[in-house]
């Protein structure tokens, strides 16, 4: 009696595997099959990746050297800058106060014309005064004094004479008063100077030299007319 094909084998079934953690019939933690495997250690740096590192490290010092010098730069134009920005507002402000300046000087000469004639009073007085402090406040300055050496950069010369009084070039007469706002000469003070006489102490040696030429003049003509009278009275006798 023949058997039919898979008579004798065992038929197989399907696996099923318990995949709880907890076991049903002791009711522990069950162990993990197999522990996680650990993640492969990293290989260590060749020397090339180091050399690299090394390349990108002066790399980048030598970039912010440069945007170092970039930025010194740029604040020594900046701070020129500023500066030459100040300097031109300082001028600018000076030119344009030299200038109110010089319109009222013909005013400060009436003032100081008027005080010398003793015709200041009142309420011009006050006006007066007020108006030499306020220039006073804004740095006009006054100059020119008799006496004072001869300076053709602050001085005008309007009149010229030799003195035996002074030694070198000298102010003998303020003609017109000088004005100056800071180093800028508004105006220069208008004088008569005097150069020393050069004819000065010749004049005394050769008064003394007339002097002695008279005196022995008169010696000699007293001892003329001795002689004179001797013979005249010799003829009489």
């Amino acid at each position: 009696m023949t058997s039919s094909p898979g008579e004798g084998e065992e038929k197989e079934g399907p696996v099923i595997r318990d995949r709880r953690r907890i076991d049903p019939e002791t009711g522990e933690v069950r162990a993990q099959a197999a522990a996680t495997p650990s993640a492969p250690e990293a290989p260590a740096a060749s020397g090339d990746g180091a050399t690299g590192t090394g390349d990108e490290i002066s790399s980048l010092k030598a970039q912010l050297s440069e945007r170092l010098s970039d930025l010194q730069r740029l604040k020594a134009e900046y701070d020129n800058y500023r500066k030459r920005v100040e300097r031109d507002r300082v001028a600018v402000r000076e030119q344009a106060l030299g200038q109110v300046l010089t319109e009222l000087l013909p005013v400060l000469d009436d003032i100081g014309r008027a005080r010398e004639h003793d015709e200041l009073h009142g309420g011009f007085k006050s006006v007066a005064e007020s108006l030499e402090a306020i220039t006073g406040k804004l740095g006009l300055v006054k100059y020119g004094e008799k006496g004072e050496p001869f300076d053709p950069t602050v001085h005008e010369a309007l009149m010229h004479s030799l003195s035996p009084e002074v030694t070198e070039t000298s102010v003998v007469e303020v003609l017109q008063p000088g004005y100056r706002i800071g180093e800028r000469i508004l105006r220069p003070a208008r004088v008569a100077v005097a150069d020393p006489d050069p004819d000065a102490g010749k004049s005394g040696d050769e008064a003394d030299g007339r002097s002695g030429e008279t005196g022995e003049a008169g010696e000699a003509g007293s001892g003329e007319a001795g002689e004179s009278g001797g013979t005249a009275g010799g003829d009489g006798a």
